[in-house]
């Protein structure tokens, strides 16, 4: 369980630090990226990308980051606050002009072999719209 923890918590540390590289070795060749709201994708090159679009569009901080593991370390789970910047037009929603925003959100994580095998991330996109565009 701690080096579950370990692990997961050393991913938040490098997506806080924009260290990508990092991030990614932490994760398996096929991982399992399931999106808020949106497709599963497969496979660290997917994540990868995902990575380069979010940097386009998003500058963004995780607060407050609880990590729960299971006792044997195979499934992890955490919760954050998200501190994020608007900077560019993401594909579907509003347009961008650097709003600033906080919200609550978390993820859920399958663990093989050290590495994260699936992560799935959530968060509210009512409210990240409704604070975006001021509604």
């Amino acid at each position: 369980m701690s080096d579950t923890k370990a692990l997961i918590e050393h991913y938040y540390d490098a997506f806080n630090r924009a260290d990508w590289e990092a991030m990614l070795a932490c994760l398996t060749d096929d991982v399992a990226h399931d999106l808020n709201q949106g497709p599963r994708e497969q496979g660290v090159g997917a994540f990868r990308a995902f990575l380069g679009r979010m940097q386009g569009s998003y500058s963004e901080q995780l607060h407050k980051i609880v990590v729960m593991a299971s006792a044997d370390g195979s499934r992890a789970a955490a919760e954050y606050e998200v501190h994020g910047v608007y900077l560019a037009d993401d594909d579907g929603l509003p347009p961008a002009n650097n709003q600033r925003y906080v919200l609550p959100g978390g993820a859920f994580f399958d663990i093989r072999d050290g590495r994260i095998a699936r992560v799935s991330n959530y968060y509210n996109l009512n409210d990240w719209i409704a604070q975006v565009t001021g509604g």
